[in-house]
C-alpha cells in the first residue's frame, strides 16, 4: 500500500526502499507491452506467466511489462537481464524454449536475435539501432513499468520536483531552463524557459498549465510512446513548469486515439496523488497542484494552441487571432502555460542535473537530444532519440539500417504533413531547427518518413495536401480555399491531366495560403508542394507532358 509522503525525507526514503526491491536477485524479463499488443505481446506475456507459474519460477523471475522499447520493426520484443539478450519476433509457441535456454541457462537462442549484414548480434547493446542512440527523454521507457510509481522513484523520480521546491525560487527555475537551452519539442522550438517567464510575468490571479499530447501527424508516435512508457515524467515536468509560472491547476489533452496512453495517464496520476505528489501541500512544500485530463475527437487542428484551448473550454477547436498569446490570455482569459509532451519530458533531467549537463548533447541552436518516430521505406522502423544535430545519414542508414531490397533512398519527409521532403543531397544535413528551415521542411514534433526510390514524389505532396484540407477547420479562406485549390491542381497532375502553367499556379497559391492563414496548420500547409516542386521539379514536367 503506497503512503503519503509528508516530506523530502519521505521520499529519499521511498526511493532508498524502491532501489533495494529492483536490486533482488531476479532475472527480469521486460516485455513491451504498448505498440507490440498490435502483433501479438499479451499472449506472449500471458504465456510467460503460465509458464512461470507451472514451473515453480516465480521467486526467481519477475515479468516486468514496459512501454516501447524502440525497435517496432522486430514487434513483439522483449529483453532479458541477465545477461542482456534483445530478442525480437517473440511468438507464444517459442515461449518455452525461451525460459528453458535464456531464462534458467543463460543459452542465447539464435533464430530470435537481431540480425545485420548477416550477423546474428543477441546483446541489446551492441545493435546498432540502440549503440548509436543518446536516450534522455526516453531513458525509463522499455526498462520500468509505467503502472508502477516505485520502479519510477527508483531510478530518481520525483526528486527534481523535489529540488526546484525545497532548493530553488521559481524565477530560478526558470533560469535554469533558459540557461539549458531547451526550445519546444512540439514543432516551433520557441525558448521553453522565456515562454514560462512569460506566463509568470503575466497578471492574473488563476493560472493554467497544459501538456499538448493532441499528436495527430501521420507516422507520429514520440508523445504516445513516451506517455504510455513513461507518464510520470511528463507529470513531474508539468509540476515543476507549475511551480515556476505560479499555477495550481493543469491539463493534459490528449487524443482519445490514445486509450493505452490514457489508461496509463490516469493510474499515474492516481498513483501520484495518493503519494501526495499531486494535491495540497505536495511534500510538506505548501505548493498546491492538481491534475486532469481532457480527451480530445481527433482534429489534428487541435494542435495548434488556441484551438486546443477552445477544445478544452468545450467549443469548437478553431484557432483565433494572436495576440493576445496564451501566456497572457489564455483557457477561461487567464494566464496559460502550453508545452507538449516531450518538452516536458526534458525537465525532470534539467533540473536534476543542471542545465550545463543537459548541454553537453546538441548543438548551440538546439541543445539536448530530440525524439523522431522512424517510419516508411527503412529497415528498422520504430523510435529513436538522437542528439540535435546528428544527421539524416545517421538516423536512416546507422540507426535504421537503411533502405530494404536493392532500392535507394530518395527522400525523407520531415515534420509531418506540414513538413517538406528533404532529398538525398541533404542527408549530411545536421538535424536542428534553422538548418531543417533551410532546405524547406520543419523540425515539427518528430515525425520522419522516408521514401524509397519508387516512391512518386507528386503523390507524395496530393497525399499530404489531402491531410492538410481534411484537417482544416475552415475558419479562414486562405487555408479553407487554398489546400483545396491545390489539392486539385496536385490531383490534375498526378493523374495525368496537367498543364503547363499548374505548377506556377501551385506556387502561387502555396505563397498565398501560407502567408495570410490564420493558423500554424494553413501557414505550413503548402510545405510538401514546394519542397517536391523544388527537388523533383523533373516528376511534376514528366506527368504534365
Amino acid at each position: 500500500m503506497l503512503k503519503s509522503l509528508k516530506s523530502y525525507d519521505d521520499l529519499v526514503a521511498m526511493r532508498t526502499l524502491c532501489e533495494e526491491k529492483l536490486k533482488l536477485d531476479k532475472v527480469k524479463v521486460y516485455i513491451c507491452m504498448t505498440g507490440c499488443r498490435a502483433l501479438g505481446a499479451e499472449e506472449v506475456y500471458g504465456e510467460f506467466k503460465r509458464q512461470l507459474d507451472e514451473q515453480n519460477l516465480k521467486d526467481k523471475v519477475e515479468i516486468i511489462e514496459t512501454g516501447c522499447q524502440g525497435l517496432c520493426a522486430r514487434a513483439p520484443v522483449i529483453t532479458i537481464d541477465p545477461p542482456g539478450v534483445f530478442y525480437g519476433r517473440v511468438t507464444v509457441d517459442i515461449v518455452p524454449e525461451i525460459i528453458s535456454s535464456t531464462v534458467v541457462n543463460d543459452q542465447v537462442i539464435n533464430k530470435l536475435c537481431y540480425v545485420e549484414a548477416g550477423k546474428r548480434i543477441p546483446y541489446l547493446k551492441d545493435i546498432p539501432f540502440y549503440s548509436k542512440q543518446k536516450k534522455v527523454v526516453l531513458r525509463n521507457c522499455g526498462i520500468i513499468d509505467p503502472n508502477n510509481i516505485e520502479q519510477y522513484i527508483a531510478r530518481k523520480g520525483y526528486e527534481s520536483i523535489a529540488k526546484a521546491l525545497f532548493s530553488f525560487t521559481p524565477e530560478d527555475i526558470i533560469n535554469e531552463v533558459k540557461d539549458s537551452g531547451l526550445r519546444g519539442r512540439g514543432g516551433a522550438g520557441f525558448p521553453t524557459g522565456t515562454k514560462w517567464e512569460f506566463c509568470r510575468k503575466a497578471k492574473g490571479d488563476t493560472k493554467y498549465i497544459i501538456c499538448n499530447a493532441d499528436e495527430g501527424d501521420p507516422g507520429a508516435f514520440m508523445d504516445r510512446a513516451v506517455l504510455e512508457g513513461d507518464p510520470h515524467a511528463v507529470i513531474e515536468g508539468m509540476l515543476v513548469a507549475a511551480f515556476a509560472i505560479g499555477s495550481g491547476k493543469g491539463f493534459i489533452y490528449v487524443r482519445a486515439e490514445y486509450p493505452i496512453a490514457i489508461n496509463h495517464l490516469e493510474r499515474a496520476i492516481a498513483q501520484a496523488r495518493q503519494l501526495n505528489l499531486l494535491g495540497d501541500n505536495i511534500l510538506g512544500s505548501g505548493f498546491n497542484f492538481d491534475l486532469e485530463i481532457k480527451k480530445g475527437a481527433g482534429a489534428f487542428v487541435c494542435g495548434e494552441e488556441t484551438a486546443l484551448i477552445a477544445s478544452i473550454e468545450g467549443k469548437r477547436g478553431m484557432p483565433r487571432p494572436r495576440p493576445p498569446f496564451p501566456a497572457n490570455s489564455g483557457l477561461w482569459g487567464k494566464p496559460t502555460n502550453i508545452n507538449n509532451v516531450e518538452t516536458l519530458a526534458n525537465i525532470p533531467i534539467i533540473i536534476l542535473n543542471g542545465s550545463e549537463s543537459y548541454k553537453q548533447y546538441g548543438t548551440k541552436n538546439g541543445t539536448g537530444t530530440k525524439i523522431f518516430a522512424l517510419a516508411g521505406k527503412v529497415k528498422n522502423t520504430g523510435l529513436v532519440e538522437v542528439p540535435m544535430g546528428t544527421t539524416l545519414r545517421e538516423i536512416i542508414f546507422d540507426i535504421g539500417g537503411g533502405i530494404p531490397g536493392r532500392r535507394q533512398f530518395k527522400a525523407a519527409q520531415m515534420g509531418g504533413p506540414s513538413g517538406g521532403c528533404v532529398p538525398a543531397e541533404h542527408l549530411d544535413l545536421p538535424i536542428d531547427y534553422e538548418t531543417v528551415k533551410e532546405v524547406g521542411a520543419i523540425m515539427g514534433s518528430g515525425g520522419l518518413i522516408v521514401m524509397d526510390s519508387d516512391t512518386s514524389m507528386v503523390e507524395i505532396a496530393k497525399y499530404f495536401m489531402g491531410f492538410c484540407h481534411d484537417e482544416s477547420c475552415g475558419k479562414c479562406v486562405p487555408c479553407r480555399i487554398g489546400t483545396k485549390r491545390m489539392l486539385e491542381t496536385l490531383t490534375k497532375i498526378n493523374g495525368g491531366n496537367g498543364l503547363k502553367d499548374d505548377i506556377e499556379d501551385l506556387k502561387e497559391m502555396a505563397y498565398v495560403t501560407q502567408t495570410a492563414s490564420l493558423c500554424g496548420l494553413g501557414q505550413t500547409a503548402p510545405n510538401p508542394v514546394l519542397s517536391t516542386i523544388r527537388y523533383f521539379m523533373n516528376e511534376y514536367e514528366e506527368l504534365i507532358k
